[in-house]
């Protein structure tokens, strides 16, 4: 099948170790797609032999296909809230090709079966879902899984998301084996013994609502810890989800020394603050909590700078009865795949903050690189045609009862934002369309294709 994209603008940052001025891409170019691959890239490519025309407005952003390198699609063991299919699906519509899996799985992702189950059910999708495995046996914080044996099974990184690494020599252990086979040790960045009971960020709003607050302090000590241990080794440490002020200021430091750290943080973190939270609505409640302006500040900051390398979604999802329960009870975490590329366009690229070459970086390129993907994130002749066709100037209502996800733990609902993927290309396939551009193409059937 041949596919040609024609008359868009083509966005392409430079990568990492490239000079921008010279290898950056915007431009109205045409895109040609066969066997999956992008063949050619130009001005007026030629329509002949082409299956399937599809012409773009100027005004519509061709890039390369979202990457969000974590996710928790809880496949398997809590199909209630999300299965990889489904995930998958999700992750399309929000205009991603691809994804990372986290481990927190029932089973743990943290044997050679378990991610073989992982991945047989991720060939199903029309997606790239990769993972993500323990970097503990049972997320207990204990013993190493079998690091080489998964990597050569085709994880990407480690990470005992959801629960920290409290043992600094444990943690030790991971950089070291981690940088034998050219890994991330992704850090969930959290001090049991001063996170405590809390479930939301220590401050003024939490003592207003009289909630149990989580300092800051939870968080920095622990990525200052890590930091240390990425000096010590010369491992790679990945921090997932940074939340405050004093994490980003370490990690441009820790770059600044050339340490070989990279961070990530969340659209709702740096879209949102604790002020949200004023009706004890659970969907806000999320790990790293919702924190001060100053901090969300630090984070804008962060992002503008290179600080924080990437923006990941870290989808979460729950059933509504779980998030039902009392702000004390309910479990953190929130979606964020289908709405993710709207906040960013909406807070940021829309208000000046970040260039359309900004938002495909952190939200594309950049994130590929944190874990060393060599096949996403990248939009250049030979290359998978993993591809997001983007209308950033359209207008939509978060309604979280019309997502692809299981789970509707939304903290967007009702929001009007701007800018959606209406065209993700995934494999040199059409994975996602409601660019209403494609002839004869019946969105439903579509839908139940993938």
């Amino acid at each position: 099948m041949k596919l040609l994209l024609k008359g868009g603008r083509v966005l392409m940052p430079a990568l990492k170790n490239e000079q921008a001025s010279e290898k950056s891409m915007d431009a109205l170019l045409d895109v040609l797609i066969e066997d999956g691959r992008i063949t050619a890239i130009g001005d007026n490519l030629s329509e002949s032999d082409v299956d399937t025309v599809i012409q773009l407005k100027k005004e519509q952003w061709v890039t390369p296909g979202l990457v969000d390198i974590h996710v928790h699609f809880r496949d398997p063991g809590q199909g209630s809230k999300e299965t990889i299919a489904t995930g998958a699906l999700a992750a399309a519509a929000g205009g991603f090709t691809t994804v990372c899996m986290m481990p927190n799985t029932s089973p743990t992702i943290d044997s050679v079966s378990v991610l073989e189950y992982v991945e047989q059910a991720a060939r199903k999708t029309k997606i790239n879902v990769l993972t993500v495995p323990a970097v503990t046996k049972g997320l207990e914080g204990k013993e190493l899984t079998a690091m080489g044996t998964l990597v050569s099974k085709g994880a990407v990184a480690f990470s005992d998301d959801g629960m920290p690494i409290e043992s600094a020599g444990i943690m030790r252990k991971a950089l070291e084996y981690a940088k034998m086979f050219g890994v991330a040790i992704v850090c969930h960045a959290e001090d049991p013994s001063l996170c405590g009971c809390g479930v939301m960020h220590e401050g003024y709003y939490s003592t207003r609502l009289g909630l149990p607050g989580i300092p800051s302090s939870a968080e920095s000590t622990m990525v200052a810890r890590d930091i240390e241990l990425a000096r010590q080794t010369g491992g790679h440490v990945h921090f997932a989800h940074l939340s405050c002020k004093e994490s980003v200021a370490l990690i441009r430091q820790a770059k600044k020394e050339g340490l070989n750290v990279t961070s990530e943080t969340t659209p709702h973190n740096l879209a949102l603050t604790d002020a949200t939270i004023c009706d004890y609505d659970p969907n806000f409640k999320m790990y790293g909590p919702l924190r001060a302006a100053d901090d969300q500040a630090a984070l804008i900051e962060g992002i503008l700078d290179g600080t924080i390398d990437a923006i990941a979604t870290d989808h979460a999802p729950h059933t509504p009865e779980e998030k039902l329960l009392t702000f004390n009870e309910a479990p953190r975490g929130v979606i964020g795949l289908e709405t993710s590329l709207g906040v960013i366009l909406t807070h940021f690229y829309h208000s000046g903050k970040l260039s359309a070459l900004d938002v495909v970086r952190l939200m594309s390129t950049a994130a590929a690189e944190c874990y060393g993907l060599k096949d996403a994130g990248i939009l250049r002749q030979g290359m998978p045609a993993d591809i997001t066709v983007i209308d950033p100037e359209l207008s939509w209502t978060v309604d979280p009862n019309r997502f692809f996800s299981k789970s509707k733990n939304c903290p967007f609902n009702g929001q009007t934002l701007q800018g959606k993927a209406i065209l993700t290309i995934a494999k040199g396939e059409i994975v996602y369309d409601e660019s209403g551009l494609l002839d004869g193409k019946n969105q439903a059937e579509l839908l139940a294709s993938v």
